[in-house]
């Protein structure tokens, strides 16, 4: 799906404050071209631009209108990947500096909100609910793990009836709740990290699509679809799951698929969610829901693995909304959109150098809220000169999905309807 803008029945984009920037219809040359206005791209914009380094921002449609500004706002701890399976797979040394690099990840985040006077409805606290019986035991190793190798003392399982409660629902089988974790308004985010990029000097440019790149003597040359071009030392690659096309190494581990949300009218209903958590459930097909600073239920659910959206978003979301929640069978549905999230086959983010001076931070597979900001950062100091977190990322196990750019989409469509399947099973 090409993003075009902001979805016109996005409750994000009618409660955010959207500014109009330019679009580039010049040739230009920068020290940086960051390709992709979205949480990654701007976080890596004001990092460079905070050290003085030149950073222009090409993003194809409208700045955060992509993944980052359609999500659900889940904010997570951790990487993607669970750190026993970082452990296994790094060693218990990159597992903890890993950790550690997400901790900051968040505490960073929160001080730049703090810092900038970024009003994105922040509230702590995450549920994870079980949607079949036996969930207990992941969650209690995860927990036990995190507790016992790196002190976390904010993680604790929920009883049914406790999980009920704190839901309002009781459909699931028990849970867990994670004090760090926690939801906040994503546009509003990206917004914030734009306004504050340019305030430091960045330039951002709207409606100015990269269609390729080339190696050139100083750097590489950026050609956009208007015909403009772009030359600079380094180039970021931070378009995500709306930048197919651009490169087949990226294509080959970075996988495009879309998701829906909706909200409600504001609810009358007490009993969901009363101390404002976030909450997601179990299935593969996650389910995901939160109350909003005006008091709609903004739920998430449903993926469609086609370049195809559906026909009637509301009716597809809403049918998820009331396997939970049956109560609100009569309840106002007053906006439905989807979008677009870059995945990869591990679910790790593919972090990788492309050429000398062309760097990539992409498919992080529903958790970039958190991370993606913070490895634009990363990829910012790797141009300053700091390169050994980003070489950590680096080690992430990304393998190329199979059958390649061409066999990809039916490879993988045809695998994540069986495991959609099984959810319903």
């Amino acid at each position: 799906m090409k993003n075009t803008g902001h979805p016109a029945n996005s409750w994000y984009a009618e409660t955010a404050p959207v500014v109009a920037r330019p679009t580039l219809e010049r040739d230009l040359d920068a020290d940086v071209a960051i390709i992709g206005g979205g949480f990654t791209g701007l976080g890596a914009a004001l990092e460079l631009a905070r050290h003085g380094v030149g950073a222009v921002v090409l993003e194809g449609a409208q700045i955060g209108s992509g993944a980052s500004g359609r999500n659900g706002g889940q904010v997570h701890t951790g990487q993607r990947l669970d750190p026993e399976i970082l452990t296994q797979k790094l060693g218990p040394d990159a597992a903890r500096q890993l950790w550690d690099m997400a901790q900051d990840a968040r505490t960073s985040l929160r001080r730049f909100v703090r810092d900038y006077g970024v009003d994105c409805d922040w509230r702590d606290g995450l549920i994870h609910a079980w949607h079949r019986p036996g969930g207990e035991a992941e969650d209690r190793a995860y927990g036990d793990f995190i507790a016992r190798r790196y002190g976390y003392e904010g993680f604790r399982l929920l009883s049914k009836a406790e999980t009920a409660a704190e839901l309002g629902t009781g459909v699931y089988h028990g849970g867990s709740f994670d004090a760090g974790g926690g939801h906040l308004h994503p546009l509003k985010l990206a917004l914030g990290l734009a306004a504050a990029a340019e305030a430091h000097g960045a330039k951002l440019y709207e409606h100015s699509r990269v269609r390729a790149w080339s190696q050139v003597a100083g750097g590489v040359r950026l050609a956009l679809a208007n015909g403009a071009r772009v030359r600079a030392r380094t180039v970021l690659v931070c378009g995500n799951g709306y930048m197919e096309g651009l490169s087949e190494r990226v294509d080959a581990h970075v996988m495009p698929i879309n998701n829906f949300i909706l909200t409600t009218e504001p609810l009358g209903d007490a009993a969901i969610l009363p101390h404002d958590y976030a909450a997601a459930d179990s299935r593969f097909v996650v389910n995901y829901w939160r109350r909003t600073a005006d008091n709609r239920l903004l739920f998430g659910g449903g993926e469609t693995y086609t370049p195809w959206f559906p026909k009637d978003i509301k009716a597809f979301v809403r049918r998820n909304l009331l396997k939970i929640y049956p109560q609100l069978a009569d309840a106002g549905i007053s906006h439905a959109w989807g979008g677009t999230l870059g995945i990869t086959l591990s679910r790790a983010p593919f972090v990788r150098r492309l050429g000398p001076n062309i760097l990539v931070s992409a498919g992080y597979s529903g958790q970039g809220v958190v991370l993606a900001p913070y490895f634009g950062r990363l990829l910012a100091r790797a141009v300053l000169g700091e390169a050994r977190d980003l070489d950590l990322l680096g080690r992430l196990p990304v393998p190329a999905f199979f059958g390649g750019r061409l066999l990809r989409w039916p490879t993988l469509a045809a695998g994540l309807s069986y495991y959609a399947l099984r959810d319903r099973l």
